[in-house]
Parts: C-alpha cells; sequence; structure tokens
C-alpha cells in the first residue's frame, strides 16, 4: 500500500475507532500513540497493546457505512465485518510504530508476536498487510496458517488482502486447502480466483477423492478452483457431479465446466441446459451457491 493510501486508511480506522469509545479513552489512546511514535524501546508499545480490551472493551464494532465504504476502496476486499473495538484500536496501533528503522521495527513487531495470546494473534494477522517490508512476514503468515486456532486461522484468510498478495504458490496452496479441510468460508480469501493454479487443482481432486472415499461431501467452492485446469481426466468427476443428488454439486459441476475451456467440459453441460440458463441469467454464480 502506497503511502498516500495508507494515511488515508489509518485516519479512516481512527474516525472508526472514536465512535466506538469513550472521551477519556480517546485522550489515552492518543498519549500512548504518541509515545509508541517516539520510543526507541517496545515498552509503551507491549503495555498498551495488552492494556487494550480493559480500555476499549471487546464489543463488536459499529462503523458508519461511509467509513466502511471508503475503506473498501483503499483496500479491495478488506473489510471490518465480525471486528471488535479492541482488535480494530490493536489494528491501528500497529500503524503507529515508527518503520524507519528496519531492524527496530522488525524486533517490534516480532516481539509481538511471540508473547501475543489468541486475540493479539487475531489483530497481529489481521494486521499483516499494513506492516511495513510485506515480504518479511511471508514466514510469519505461513507459521499462522499452520495453526489450529480457528480464529486465527480466519484472521489470515478472511477479508485480508496479505496472503494473495505476498505468499509463494506453495504456501498459499496450503493456505487455500487448510481453508477446506477446516470448512472455512473459503469464498472470502482475497484472490481466490486469481490465484488459482495448476498444482492445487491436483491436491484438490486427491483431497475431493479422500472425502467421497470416506462417504463424506465436497465443499462445492472447490470445483471453481478447478475450472482453469479440466482435462480430460477430470471430466467423470464432473459428470458424476451433475449426476449427484445434492444441488450444490449439480450447481458447482456446472459454474465449472460453463467457465471452463476444455470441449469436453462443455459438451458435458450441454445436458442441462436449465443450469446454463440459471447461469447465463445471473441466477447463479460462485458468490450465490
Amino acid at each position: 500500500m502506497h503511502l498516500p493510501e495508507r494515511i488515508e486508511l489509518e485516519r479512516l480506522i481512527h474516525a472508526a475507532i472514536i465512535k466506538n469509545i469513550s472521551d477519556e479513552t480517546r485522550q489515552w489512546l492518543q498519549e500512548k500513540a504518541a509515545g509508541i511514535q517516539t520510543e526507541n524501546t517496545s515498552h509503551i508499545l507491549n503495555s498498551t497493546f495488552v492494556m487494550v480490551p480493559r480500555k476499549t472493551g471487546n464489543k463488536s464494532l459499529m462503523a458508519p457505512v461511509e467509513i466502511t465504504e471508503k475503506i473498501s476502496v483503499l483496500a479491495p476486499g478488506f473489510t471490518l465485518q465480525d471486528w471488535t473495538i479492541d482488535r480494530l484500536t490493536r489494528f491501528w496501533l500497529l500503524m503507529q510504530i515508527p518503520s524507519s528503522n528496519k531492524s527496530l521495527y522488525h524486533n517490534k513487531i516480532d516481539t509481538l508476536f511471540n508473547a501475543a495470546e489468541m486475540n493479539e494473534q487475531v489483530a497481529l494477522y489481521s494486521s499483516l498487510f499494513i506492516l511495513n517490508y510485506p515480504a518479511d512476514w511471508q514466514s510469519r503468515c505461513a507459521e499462522g496458517i499452520r495453526s489450529n486456532i480457528g480464529t486465527v486461522l480466519e484472521a489470515i484468510m478472511y477479508n485480508n488482502p496479505y496472503p494473495s498478495q505476498n505468499l509463494d504458490e506453495n504456501a498459499w496452496n496450503q493456505m487455500v486447502l487448510k481453508a477446506f479441510f477446516t470448512e472455512k468460508y473459503v469464498n472470502r480469501i482475497i484472490g481466490l480466483d486469481e490465484r488459482a493454479n495448476a498444482e492445487l487443482a491436483s491436491i484438490l481432486i486427491d483431497y475431493a477423492d479422500e472425502r467421497w472415499s470416506a462417504h463424506r461431501t465436497v465443499n462445492p467452492q472447490l470445483w471453481r478452483l478447478l475450472s482453469g485446469f479440466i482435462d480430460e481426466p477430470m471430466i467423470p468427476y464432473f459428470q458424476k457431479l451433475l449426476n449427484s443428488n445434492l444441488l450444490a454439486d449439480n450447481q458447482a459441476a456446472a459454474l465449472a465446466c460453463y467457465r471452463s475451456s476444455n470441449e469436453a467440459a462443455k459438451d458435458l453441460l450441454k445436458a442441462y441446459p436449465d443450469l446454463i440458463n440459471q447461469i447465463q441469467q445471473n441466477k447463479l454464480s460462485w458468490s450465490n451457491l
């Protein structure tokens, strides 16, 4: 994120926070932010980060529409949906850390991560995309993906621009697979379609085979990531989906085949004109499946 956009995002985030805290808390926050901006140590940052919920509370955030709409323009895909006031306050505090000294900046962020309890981790992973030196946090993001804490995984996966912009293909694929494995809302992953790749398609086919072998269902959103990579060996999978008694399977297969460049997949779909019509009339899409 370029500096002008970052400055504007910080202003909007602060405006949203102010709407949710008392004047007394606002004054406390401004004093602490000033200290964070000037200290060479991490004492004020660390203590403030821990104290935030005691000062702001942890209620669900109430953000004016005009603020959330402007934020969505600055950071496409990012949303404050399901955020709490303490989470957003911690997000804003991270934007106050000076970054001119790279080593000191890294040390301050690493210290927060290493000492973080669950809710602090959620705030930190949610904030990856606004940290300076973005490429340097890839391993930290990958570490979070290995977590078994659901809220931490969601902080990384849901409406977070960082993974799609910075993870390499292997780490990205592992994140998407884990999203399916842990039954997350994969359609909240930014860049899901844009970063679809052949290796991921192969991984997900194997995963689908395992699910079916165990007589379990497969998340229909999985098939959207295979649409661009359908080949002859995959055709029986889509035939099975189209013959399924589950409407979601039928619809997922139709969407994948419709958007595929594979002629066999397109031919397969010709036997289902009702599904084709729904897609063409925008009544059926991955977003409403």
